[in-house]
């Protein structure tokens, strides 16, 4: 027994920059209950940290970006809406999509209509893409999962953690499963922050970048 997939919510402040380096695969060495020669198993578990999107209330659509036209609407309605341009129709410029309401008696009315209905077809689009970014995001953190990819080592027979990444090893791992993290996501984090200093000073350097 055991479980296949586990997926949670954490939330604080700055978890996302403390958390994200958990990323990758993490490779596990104990010893099972069930071993009845003392022999080392190794198992592996992919983690991916994507930070949550918040919640998308309404799209922005600059004006430019919209053709409005009106006409007469077409088929039964009544005298007023036969007899007068109150059907509307949008054209979202950059996307193509093209939407149009003549259920309503006025202009006013229609143009909203279509607006709304624009507005979440763009919204549907929008989401889509986002949906499509974090799944690519977390397939490139997570890799295939093979043990080969591992970022981390956690060996309990030795107490030993090791972060391969940054060459860390600690003793003290009964500790750090029970939540002590705090050296280890330290030390990950002065290790991102120095690799980006290191790595803005060659940009800026144009001689650092010529040799």
């Amino acid at each position: 027994g055991g479980y296949k997939e586990v997926i949670l919510s954490v939330e604080g402040e700055n978890v996302y920059r403390s958390l994200q380096f958990e990323a990758g695969t993490h490779r596990v060495q104990r010893v099972p209950v069930t071993e009845a020669q003392g022999r080392i198993h190794t198992s592996a578990a992919t983690i991916a940290v994507l930070p949550e999107a918040e919640a998308v209330d309404e799209i922005e659509i600059k004006p430019d970006d919209i053709r409005i036209e009106y006409c007469r609407a077409s088929g039964a309605g009544g005298q007023h809406v036969n007899k007068t341009d109150s059907a509307c129709r949008i054209v979202h410029i950059p996307s193509g999509i093209a939407v149009e309401s003549q259920a309503e008696r006025s202009q006013r009315q229609n143009r909203e209509n279509a607006m709304r209905q624009l507005c979440a077809r763009l919204l549907d689009i929008k989401q889509s893409e986002d949906r499509e970014k974090t799944g690519a995001a977390r397939r490139a953190q997570i890799g295939s999962g093979d043990r080969s990819e591992r970022i981390r080592t956690y060996n309990f027979p030795q107490n030993r953690l090791t972060d391969h990444r940054i060459n860390l090893t600690i003793y003290s791992l009964d500790k750090i499963i029970e939540g002590d993290l705090g050296a280890v996501l330290t030390a990950l984090y002065d290790n991102h922050v120095s690799a980006r200093l290191e790595k803005e000073a060659v940009f800026s350097d144009p001689s650092a970048q010529r040799s």
